[in-house]
């Protein structure tokens, strides 16, 4: 009898001990279920504002490496599933490639304007207007929005881009400022530079560069400074007039 009585006992135990472990087992999955279904809600709703902010690459040359100044002697460019002819540039290969500051004055600070909805290029020095122009923006790719400031400048260099139809490469780029910000890093590749692949300014054009004028460009290039003893390079806002 007592064998009996101590064998219900355990079976009891045993019996309770499946149902507390079950209840925990079920609890656990019900806590973790939890879990995973708000990390699933939170990157739902994360995800696209993630996505909208990812930076492209404006040159993809410089998404791979750091850009660098150089000319090519009896160059071929290709945009837009097309043969450009690249002009003689007249740049000296003993010209500093970087030069570091632009030209002095004494107006007042240096700030680029670029009007996205207008497609002008406005540079002044305090109050004193220096340059205004037409330019073309991003057609292909977007042109970043905010405050940026010249990252570094390459009197000339080669960019390289966009796939299928809109394929770009180009060598001997003139007058390239990259810009960058906090969001925007120098090596994304987006910068303000000479064009001679089109003469439609005005209008968008580009893969998220500022297309200039070679002319423009050249006056504006050897007047903004680059950043220099701790300095940041000179300002340029760009946003949708």
């Amino acid at each position: 009898m007592r064998k009996k009585i101590s064998n219900h006992k355990k079976d009891k135990t045993s019996q309770l001990k499946s149902r507390k472990s079950s209840r925990s087992f079920n609890s656990s999955l019900f806590y973790y279920s939890i879990i995973g279904l708000g990390v699933f809600i939170l990157v739902s709703f994360l995800y696209p504002i993630i996505a909208q902010k990812k930076v492209p690459c404006g040159n993809s040359i410089s998404c791979k490496e750091p850009p660098k100044f150089e000319i090519e002697k009896n160059a071929v460019g290709i945009c837009n599933n097309k043969t450009i002819q690249v002009p003689d540039i007249t740049l000296s290969q003993n010209e500093s490639p970087n030069p570091v500051l632009g030209i002095n004055t004494s107006h007042g600070e240096k700030h680029i304007y670029i009007n996205l909805a207008k497609q002008t290029l406005s540079a002044y020095e305090g109050n004193k207007l220096f340059i205004q122009t037409l330019v073309s923006t991003g057609l292909w790719g977007r042109t970043p929005t905010g405050d940026f400031n010249v990252w570094t400048k390459f009197r000339a260099t080669r960019m390289s881009g966009g796939s299928g139809a809109d394929y770009y490469d180009l060598p001997n780029v003139p007058y390239v400022m990259f810009f960058s910000n906090n969001e925007v890093p120098g090596s994304a590749g987006f910068s303000i530079h000479g064009t001679y692949w089109h003469n439609n300014f005005g209008h968008t054009m580009s893969h998220g560069c500022v297309n200039m004028k070679t002319t423009d460009a050249d006056k504006l290039f050897q007047w903004a400074d680059s950043p220099i003893n701790g300095k940041k390079g000179t300002l340029i806002t760009i946003y949708n007039g």
